[in-house]
């Protein structure tokens, strides 16, 4: 197991922090340190620290306790993580948090953010001239910002040399998986990934928004009856011809302008929408491979397995065995 000794993790809060922010990450690491504590091993020291120190109030009205900056003066620290929330923007200009941020950043093998954290690890200057995740609502305003950042608007988290910066707040619970997954190995981050009942630790690269909630959230309905249709009729042979002729346009018309409205292509709609069928009748049932390749419009496991690699990283039966405690009759073999 790679790694040795105990990582001090620190958590910077602040006043209207989203509580979220703090505890997914901090669930985490802590069930690492659960399956672990049984061999002797307490991989992580989990410190939520804020600059006065004290009861921080968060953005729901729940209170929580933290320890001052000036507590971790002596500490090694290993992992930095900055939550966000309403208060980030203060946060980012409160100068000693600022300062105290940079002059530690430099000892620090890792420093995160979750969700608008980004703001507050902007306004240190660590996010120059890199790659950076936020929630999606406010990835214009980091870009408008911060010019010198790359804000990519799509991925759940983005890991660019030592920092690590997420999406909305359960895209945390990703990032972090994946921090314990380079710390502990693949067979921790999955036991803790199976605890929380997570359906997946998702791949960086991985959207914010599933299929259907992005095409529902798509600035134009015109295809929405297409979408509903397509969903119900997933294991048919979608082509373009046929789409367009449900949209009742010709196919080069339409091949143009759904892709210029929904931004993928139909094809590139189709694969996923037959994806996520294939995962739900993965996670939900036992039926064999090639059933499920026929009846999700893959018509074999061979485009099914590689649809999977291609997407998620991993095969489909791989993410059948991340749900085996359950499901009642997980499928071992093709």
């Amino acid at each position: 197991m790679p790694g040795v000794g105990t990582r001090n993790v620190v958590l910077v809060a602040f006043e209207d922090v989203r509580l979220l922010n703090v505890t997914g990450p901090l669930e985490v690491f802590d069930l690492a340190n659960t399956i672990l504590r049984s061999e002797g091993t307490v991989p992580y020291r989990l410190m939520v620290m804020s600059r006065p120190g004290g009861a921080m109030r968060t953005a729901s009205g729940v209170k929580i306790f933290t320890e001052g900056l000036s507590a971790a003066d002596d500490t090694d620290i290993d992992t930095l993580l900055l939550p966000g929330g309403p208060g980030v923007h203060a946060a980012a200009a409160d100068r000693n948090v600022v300062a105290w941020l940079v002059s530690r950043a430099p000892e620090v093998r890792r420093v995160c953010s979750v969700c608008t954290g980004a703001f507050l690890l902007a306004a240190t200057g660590l996010l120059s001239g890199r790659r950076a995740a936020t929630h999606w609502q406010d990835a214009e305003r980091l870009q408008e910002l911060y010019p010198d950042i790359t804000v990519e608007t799509d991925p759940i988290y983005v890991h660019d040399g030592q920092v690590w910066t997420s999406a909305g707040a359960t895209s945390a619970i990703d990032l972090t998986l994946a921090l314990v997954q380079e710390d502990l190995g693949h067979s921790v981050a999955m036991q803790v990934a199976k605890m929380l009942v997570v359906y997946l630790q998702r791949a960086g690269g991985q959207s914010q928004f599933s299929v259907p909630l992005s095409l529902q959230t798509a600035a134009d309905p015109e295809f929405a009856s297409l979408h509903a249709w397509m969903r119900e009729n997933i294991g048919r042979e979608l082509h373009v011809e046929s789409l367009a002729g449900r949209a009742a346009m010709s196919p080069r018309n339409f091949q143009r302008v759904y892709t210029a409205k929904v931004g993928r292509t139909p094809a590139k709609t189709v694969e996923l929408l037959r994806l996520e069928a294939a995962c739900r009748a993965l996670e939900h049932g036992a039926l064999r491979l090639k059933q499920i390749a026929v009846e999700c419009g893959f018509g074999d496991e061979r485009r099914l397995r590689r649809a999977f690699h291609r997407q998620f990283g991993v095969s489909p039966l791989d993410y059948r065995d991340r749900f085996s405690s359950l499901l009642a009759a997980p499928e071992r073999a093709a």
